[in-house]
């Protein structure tokens, strides 16, 4: 998922300490569900569930995460997906064949007691459904945190928003955001903060990335950035084989995107997929306002409702109304 272009970028990516990121900030809201969904399972890739069956992952994920941010002084807001642009039908589609795959494949591991490889298949069938968000959004709107729902692409929005000063910084995993025209994306901050490479674990720090840095570092412009992107292939288009950043870099600052295009990528129109990051679909009218957490609210959907532990929502429930004193968010910051 998302564009490729790590490996020209490992110069421009700053640790970030999380009492620097206070402020508004703009979440790629199925990104952010994605990432719990994939991360928030049992050894045997099993995602928490209620005695009904419902899948909690993501609400798990959603409120400790949230909860945690809030702390640290920032004011999210999530922006989900709307209706996606024509040409991503195929990647949706190949999309939707590869998890029907692994999720045989989960099913096959779990017969056969392979719990490592079940786990490894239970994460590549995940999939961010109409109930995953339905749920999110009502727990969102019991903390207190506003949310917006995108006219196309949800990363695209956050991504207009930031680069409009609307909000600091947008959050994603992807690097998508960049081509979007993000001035600051920041990186980490709906993942595990301790992750297993190699048999041993690391932590995972968050990581801010400034476009014009980029931009500056890499002697281009934001089109080539996304001419980059169309060569080794987005969500959009399927890209050039063999064609990783550093050799896109190489194309581009030599002015040949156009010639290389025609050469090895015959009747495709790149021109439609470039003028979409250029200038994604995008809206104006949301008003962010961040209201106090309604505690009882929460407990009942958490606990009543989907049966989570009190002893473990009740905790953070309190440290959330000491820090806001019962004033609404707005008061607070």
């Amino acid at each position: 998922m998302g564009v490729a272009i790590r490996d020209i970028l490992a110069d421009y990516k700053k640790k970030t300490e999380w009492n620097e990121l206070s402020g508004d900030c703009a979440f790629d809201g199925n990104n952010a569900l994605y990432q719990f969904l994939t991360t928030i399972r049992q050894p045997d890739g099993t995602p928490l569930m209620d005695s009904r069956g419902r899948v909690t992952s993501h609400l798990s994920g959603l409120f400790f995460r949230v909860s945690n941010f809030l702390e640290n002084g920032m004011r999210p807001v999530f922006v989900f997906d709307g209706k996606p642009p024509e040409f991503k039908a195929g990647t949706i589609e190949a999309r939707r064949e590869i998890k029907s795959k692994a999720e045989d494949a989960y099913k096959m591991a779990v017969r056969e007691g392979d719990i490592k490889e079940a786990f490894r298949q239970a994460r590549s069938a995940t999939r961010v459904d109409g109930e995953t968000v339905r749920t999110s959004k009502k727990l969102l709107d019991l903390m207190g945190v506003p949310y917006l729902d995108a006219p196309s692409e949800g990363e695209a929005q956050a991504a207009v928003m930031a680069a409009k000063g609307d909000v600091s910084y947008s959050v994603s995993q992807d690097y998508d955001s960049l081509l979007f025209g993000a001035e600051r994306l920041v990186r980490n901050l709906t993942v595990s903060r301790k992750r297993k490479v190699r048999g041993r674990t690391v932590s995972v720090e968050p990581e801010k990335i400034v476009l014009s840095e980029v931009l500056a570092g890499l002697g281009i412009s934001r089109e080539n950035l996304i001419e980059i992107g169309v060569l080794i292939g987005t969500d959009f288009n399927d890209g050039v084989h063999g064609v990783g950043a550093k050799t896109a870099l190489k194309i581009v600052r030599k002015g040949e995107f156009n010639k290389y295009a025609a050469e090895k990528m015959p009747g495709f129109d790149p021109e439609p997929v470039v003028e979409f990051f250029s200038s994604p679909p995008y809206t104006s009218e949301y008003d962010l306002k961040w209201k106090s957490c309604d505690t009882d609210g929460v407990r009942e959907f958490l606990c009543g409702e989907y049966e989570f532990s009190a002893g473990r929502i009740d905790p953070v429930l309190e440290k959330l109304n000491h820090k806001n004193g019962q004033k609404t968010l707005e008061q607070w910051f």
